[in-house]
């Protein structure tokens, strides 16, 4: 121990429950690690400090039952900074990577410290380094105020979603929010009455676990946060003070509570298949140092790592005690920081087994889907990997819902204008049937969305026919190469108007169909605005202008902001309407009374030239009825409407088309003009929908 005056009582402690458990007689600290040959629990004075102020060696004779190293330290209380030196073989031929000069963060610690000189590319380094280290905080649960508040549990039948990035949401100067709150947590508070305005439902954060910002190209930063860690505590650089590892805690929940009273629900993206320590060459923070063969899934050669993730190692989920930290981790944000559901980045690593191989019913997937306290959590899956593991529309489970990249492609495909798409996009706007009606799943089994964090914007999309990464530092090599993409004529920024009129009608197709389509929708923060990133489709790496949410685009782009808006609030209210929140998809079809149509009635083109479609959609009840029509040529078409339904006469109404220059593109259904002629003239790249009423 230091000569440090304070001192303190010790006892055994015990192996339950893992991590830092308080109490008010102080702290029992347990630990697994299996291959250790000894274990030492290190107090700090100051984030800063290089040498501890105590040190308590853990007696692999006393204070070790099974695998877990455990000790009872009196009088600890909270804000306490502590980290673990762990002893053992450094021998990566044999998967061992001990390094005992490395302070070492608890796995289960509910808050980090990040000292003013953290280095990553020091602490890469085997053996001492007078070097600054993440250190663990102590911290109380108990003592935070919730008020009462309880998760919405919004159905997945009445949800929209909007992905979004904490930091880059207020971190503009712009946003309007003091220069002590941008980029935070508590910034993010001041601007929910956009977000109620705009009407989603339910925020879907870019990663809040803990991340490493130095886990980037050379003078760049980690900015969308995949690179984790820690699996439980809140990342410091979202908090309004990071020199008080406490206050994010709090800064965190009050942000829930806050878009809670709201309405709107807390969706995390959680990554649970790889660390920032990377590959063989990377830092040791945590596990690397723990025990490098229990968490990783490792190589024949076992000195390196199976590359699932594509970012230079991957997680061992479905070892058992890998399993128990990742449940352990969902009930944390759940029960304690009232997190309402979570998106699990590459899941499908998630179902491959200890040595790497997929697997049927992986034992972390059932886990989780048949856990009581995540019961009712919204469990959102990216089903596929960095590897062609690719399991959209065959993920396990009956709760987990997907990201249907079958959608995004589809849909950017057929309203660009590719030819041999019509099918697709068609199964794509009716609930994707070909992947999900056999499996009798529910409607919303499907996320759609055609953009997201990873890719270019929507104003992107329609703006650049390749990638422009050089920002990125990486010479263009960076980022998906198949955007299917179309610049819809001009590479990038132009004046000229009929291009700018052709990007805008193809922003809001791609709005409508998104929003309008069987599924659970989901758009990407700034696009209802314009947001660019300059043709730049994979921004992990630019914490600036570039990333961050314009607030002057607000004015700007009102007429796109409006025509989103007003799609969400239908598309909500027609949800709401229905009471077919537990019925199947199979089941909407079957009672659903769709009819096909070309430019002629009953006539659909569903040949490989086509580029249009037209369908009839009836109500449940059969007392309303939606007319779609979509062109994706280059031309202007003319469609016959049906005059009658069911027999009965009808008088159209146009609620949407996408051609003509806002207020007139969408509207209020009350405020609809009538549509007399029994046929309609839709613009080339556009979509018109009527509705009307059967008496």
């Amino acid at each position: 121990m230091s000569n440090s005056i304070k001192t303190y009582f010790t006892s055994v402690g015990q192996s339950f429950p893992i991590g830092p458990s308080i109490s008010p007689e102080g702290v029992n600290f347990c630990l697994f690690s299996k291959n250790a040959i000894w274990v030492e629990l290190l107090f700090f004075n100051d984030v800063a400090d290089i040498e501890p102020s105590h040190v308590f060696r853990l007696d692999s004779a006393k204070n070790k039952t099974y695998h877990y190293w455990h000790i009872f330290i009196a009088g600890v209380k909270a804000g306490q900074l502590y980290g673990y030196r762990i002893h053992g073989p450094f021998e990566p031929a044999k998967g061992h990577r001990f390094d005992s000069s490395k302070v070492l963060v608890d796995p289960y610690a509910k808050s980090l410290a990040v000292p003013p000189q953290f280095n990553r590319k020091a602490l890469s380094k085997f053996g001492k380094e007078d070097a600054q280290s993440l250190k663990s905080v102590i911290v109380d649960l108990g003592l935070y105020d919730w008020e009462g508040d309880i998760h919405p549990r919004r159905a997945f039948s009445s949800t929209v979603i909007y992905e979004m990035h904490v930091g880059g949401f207020t971190k503009n100067p712009n946003s309007g929010v003091a220069p002590d709150k941008q980029g935070t947590f508590a910034g993010l508070i001041e601007k929910i009455p956009y977000l109620v305005e705009l009407g989603i439902t339910a925020v879907e954060l870019l990663p809040v676990f803990q991340f490493d910002v130095q886990d980037a190209p050379e003078g760049k930063t980690n900015y969308w946060g995949y690179s984790p860690i820690s699996f439980f505590a809140p990342h410091q650089g979202y908090s309004t003070d990071p020199e008080n590892p406490l206050k994010v805690l709090d800064e965190f929940r009050d942000m829930v509570k806050a878009l809670h009273r709201a309405g709107l629900e807390v969706i995390m993206d959680v990554v649970f298949n790889h660390t920032s320590e990377n590959h063989e060459e990377g830092p040791t923070y945590t596990f690397r140092g723990i025990d490098n063969s229990i968490y990783y899934i490792l190589d024949n050669d076992k000195s390196k790592y199976k590359n699932y993730s594509g970012t230079g190692n991957t997680l061992n989920a479905n070892q058992s005690i890998v399993r128990k930290m990742i449940i352990s981790s969902l009930h944390f944000w759940v029960r304690d920081m009232h997190v309402d559901g979570f998106r699990f980045d590459l899941a499908s690593i998630l179902s491959r087994d200890e040595k790497g191989n997929p697997i049927e019913n992986a034992p972390i997937l059932w886990d989780i889907e048949s856990d009581p306290i995540l019961a009712g959590t919204k469990l959102i899956a990216e089903a596929w990997d960095a590897s062609g593991l690719y399991q959209v529309g065959n993920f396990t489970g009956d709760s987990w819902k997907e990201w249907n990249g079958r959608f995004r492609d589809d849909a950017r495909s057929f309203l660009r204008g590719d030819k041999g798409k019509v099918g697709d996009f068609v199964t794509r706007l009716i609930g994707s049937p070909d992947m999900y009606e056999s499996k009798n799943r529910e409607l919303e089994q499907s996320i759609n969305f055609v953009t997201c964090h990873d890719g270019f914007t929507l104003n992107d999309l329609v703006s650049y026919n390749i990638k422009h990464n050089m920002a990125n530092g990486e010479n263009n090599r960076d980022g998906h190469n198949d955007n299917l993409s179309w610049n819809c004529g001009v590479e990038g920024p132009t004046d000229n108007p009929k291009i700018l009129a052709l990007r805008n009608r193809q922003i809001k197709n791609f709005f409508t169909v998104t929003l309008l389509s069987l599924g659970a929708p989901m758009i990407l923060m700034g696009d209802e605005i314009l947001h660019t990133q300059q043709g730049n489709n994979n921004a992990y790496c630019q914490d600036n202008e570039l990333t961050w949410f314009d607030w002057d685009l607000v004015e700007k782009n009102a007429d796109i902001f409006r025509f989103v808006k007003i799609l969400i609030k239908k598309r909500l209210l027609r949800e709401t309407s229905q009471s077919n929140f537990n019925m199947s998809l199979k089941e909407l079809l079957l009672q659903s009374k769709i009819q096909w149509h070309g430019v002629k009635l009953h006539q659909p083109d569903w040949s490989p030239s086509s580029l249009s479609i037209a369908m009839t959609i009836l109500s449940l009840n059969r007392k309303m009825a939606m007319h779609y029509l979509i062109n994706s040529y280059n031309q202007d078409l003319t469609f016959e409407i049906p005059k009658t339904i069911d027999a009965k006469k009808v008088s159209w109404r146009r609620w949407i088309d996408t051609s003509f220059e806002s207020p007139k593109d969408i509207c209020l259904w009350s405020d609809a003009s009538n549509h007399i002629e029994n046929s309609y003239l839709v613009k080339s790249h556009s979509i018109a929908i009527l509705f009307t009423k059967i008496e």
